[in-house]
């Protein structure tokens, strides 16, 4: 049986830190016990190793999780051409189904206590020819964590998508600031004005980190902040 939590993991763009936000959350909710599943329903970009095919993101993702599934319901897409995902599907000659997507999730679901699905890339990247990641949000209707990545131009991008969440319906859970550069200015500026603007808490500023690992980010990350994170309400 599923417990009360699971998210879905968004970003401002591609390569802000969703990967790393959701191994550290995986980490967090193993750590309190919690047999919780990670999930990244496409993937684009694999190599061939050791007789499989891999892909970066979803190897981190299952080695935090604490409950081993198999690679076809976590990833049930995953696409060896490193594009967009409805380019390299187009390029592989595979057909992504919405419908497919759901059916692992719900397995995964009953499998695990808890899941953390990581989309791709930003918010609204197509992923068939009328269906996107925003889509695919709605579809498991889940509350969502946006990772936004502090570098210019971030407070629009992420005040954007928070407007694209709400479009959806979808409740936006909770918010993480990821540097991306070992200096930006003005960075504590822009978390103030997203923190200001953000209906939504701060789960934390992630710095830039020379080893990005779980542990490493989770030092910066409070997820006790979130409204259904299990234990939040016992006594």
């Amino acid at each position: 049986m599923s417990s009360g939590f699971s998210c879905f993991v968004t970003g401002t763009d591609t390569g802000v830190g969703k990967t790393l936000v959701s191994i550290a959350m995986l980490r967090a909710l193993g750590q309190q016990g919690v047999r919780v599943a990670g999930m990244k329903p496409v993937a684009a970009g694999a190599e061939w190793r050791d007789g499989a095919w891999h892909n970066e993101d979803v190897d981190a993702l299952g080695a935090c999780a604490t409950l081993a599934l198999p690679p076809e319901l976590t990833t049930p897409y995953l696409l060896r051409t490193p594009a967009a995902p409805h380019i390299a599907a187009a390029l592989e000659g595979v057909a992504i189904d919405p419908a497919h997507i759901l059916k692992c999730y719900l397995q995964v679901r009953q499998l695990a206590q808890a899941v953390v699905v990581e989309g791709v890339g930003g918010f609204r990247v197509p992923l068939t020819q009328g269906y996107d990641t925003a889509d695919l949000a709605r579809q498991l209707a889940l509350p969502i964590i946006l990772v936004v990545g502090l570098r210019l131009g971030c407070i629009s991008a992420a005040l954007l998508t928070a407007e694209a969440i709400s479009a959806r319906g979808l409740t936006l859970a909770g918010w993480v600031a990821n540097s991306l550069e070992p200096a930006m200015n003005h960075a504590q500026d822009n978390v103030a004005a997203l923190a200001d603007r953000l209906a939504a808490p701060l789960l934390g500023c992630v710095p830039h980190l020379t080893v990005p690992t779980a542990a490493a980010a989770g030092v910066y990350l409070d997820f006790m902040r979130l409204p259904s994170w299990p234990g939040k309400h016992s006594s």
